[in-house]
């Protein structure tokens, strides 16, 4: 392979991550847009009169069939990406996301279809779960493959943001929703907008997408006919477990920024009553927009100071974040905004997690690799965090705070040892340079 080390970003290399940004923005939005109906979707697919409890658990059960669904759609799609290119599978997993959020939108009510109405939603969460597993570790390679590999962090960085922006997108929606309907309206006929809308989303970016080009890296591999003619998920389980187990592991950090303090969060703010969940949603925008900064400057920063050092710094200022910020809000309902908004931002650290797997696998196996490890700790930590949380919420008000604060414990110990790895490899490539 050529080593890009050396050469800046170039025109062409800011084009790819505009086009692959934004189109992860629209396609996350897709993804996400049904946790901020949950409470609406709740009545529409499921018997009237049932009790509050029964109607959530079956929600939010919908929800994480969407995330249990994604390692399926991520080991397909990255075996073929592996073997027959990038670009392919990252178009195609856009168009399985679209169909499926556009034909929610014109599902059929309990009211109407009967127990077919959340069976039909189900299968199509699961879809949308299939689209989304390969969609988010592809975007991941695709840029990484494009860029110098000085930058590669700045790129994992600037498509997290991307992504995240379409929760931000989601939220926006909700907000105007919200404010424009009543909740007879919303439950009624208004739910149906925000789901017809990200079909279209879709589309837009499947268009986008064709501006793109193949990544140099496989071509490359094809030049040199190193592409793998097995099956390369079976190398990465024979290979690259250890890469496998460190990938998994700072997945979760990653669930647990996201699903909790993004995600879960606004909910629970909700129901204090100096907040409501007007405020809520309007902190959490706030919020996501730090979150995204945060990314592009946690991605940066590992092009300079290395995976360890800012994965270890990002996650003790997180911890420190959840701590102040979940501790006094309620006391403090001033802190809100600005609180969050730090909050948010600490989350950012996220973006050392991608820039941690496009380097823990070669090439060849670089898709399955990320894939497999990133979507199978996302179905177990991304569907059973907000489940766990609620569980743990009835014994202890703070919950949600020491879950992340666990998490980012965690991660400080491996950001110390990718540390000290860094810094074995860095000596053992300087003795070998000063023997040459």
């Amino acid at each position: 392979m050529s080593d890009q080390h050396a050469r800046p970003l170039n025109g062409g290399d800011y084009r790819t991550l505009a086009l692959a940004a934004l189109g992860g923005t629209l396609e996350f939005y897709d993804f996400v847009i049904y946790v901020f109906f949950a409470a609406v979707m709740g009545h529409v697919f499921f018997p009237p009169h049932s009790p509050d409890w029964l109607v959530q658990l079956q929600t939010y059960g919908i929800f994480a069939a969407g995330y249990l669904a994604r390692p399926l759609g991520g080991i397909v799609m990255a075996h073929f990406g592996d073997l027959q290119g990038r670009k392919r599978m990252f178009t195609l997993s856009i168009l399985l996301m679209a169909l499926p959020t556009f034909i929610m939108g014109l599902l059929p009510s309990y009211a109407v279809a009967g127990v077919w109405a959340p069976v039909l939603l189900l299968l199509l969460r699961v879809l949308q779960g299939a689209a989304i597993g390969g969609e988010v570790p592809g975007a991941w390679v695709f840029v990484s493959e494009h860029v110098p590999t000085r930058r590669v962090g700045f790129a994992c960085g600037t498509l997290t943001a991307g992504l995240t922006i379409g929760i931000l997108l989601g939220s926006l929606v909700a907000s105007v929703m919200h404010a424009r309907f009543g909740n007879d309206e919303l439950i009624a006929y208004a739910w149906r907008i925000p789901f017809l809308l990200g079909g279209v989303f879709g589309l837009i970016s499947v268009w986008l997408r064709g501006y793109l080009q193949e990544t140099p890296i496989f071509r490359e591999m094809e030049a040199q006919r190193a592409v793998l003619t097995e099956w390369p998920m079976k190398r990465v389980m024979a290979a690259h477990r250890g890469a496998m187990l460190l990938s998994m592991l700072v997945t979760w950090m990653l669930t647990g920024g996201i699903v909790v303090v993004i995600l879960m969060t606004p909910a629970l703010l909700g129901k204090l009553p100096q907040i409501g969940p007007g405020l809520a949603l309007q902190a959490n925008c706030l919020a996501v927009l730090a979150l995204s900064l945060g990314c592009v400057l946690a991605g940066s920063l590992t092009d300079r100071f290395g995976n360890g050092s800012v994965l270890t710094g990002g996650s003790l200022l997180l911890a420190g974040a959840c701590h102040l910020f979940y501790g006094g809000i309620a006391a403090h309902p001033g802190w809100l905004f600005p609180g969050y908004a730090l909050l948010g931002f600490t989350v950012g650290v996220i973006a050392t997690v991608p820039c941690i797997m496009v380097r823990a696998f070669p090439a060849a196996v670089r898709f399955s690799g990320l894939s497999l490890s990133y979507n199978l700790a996302y179905a177990v930590f991304g569907g059973l965090t907000p489940m766990l949380v609620a569980l743990l919420l009835k014994g202890d008000a703070l919950a949600p705070a020491h879950y992340v604060i666990a998490l980012a414990i965690m991660s400080v110990c491996i950001g110390l040892w990718l540390t000290l790895s860094e810094r074995r490899r860095g000596a053992a490539l300087a003795v070998a340079f000063a023997r040459r």
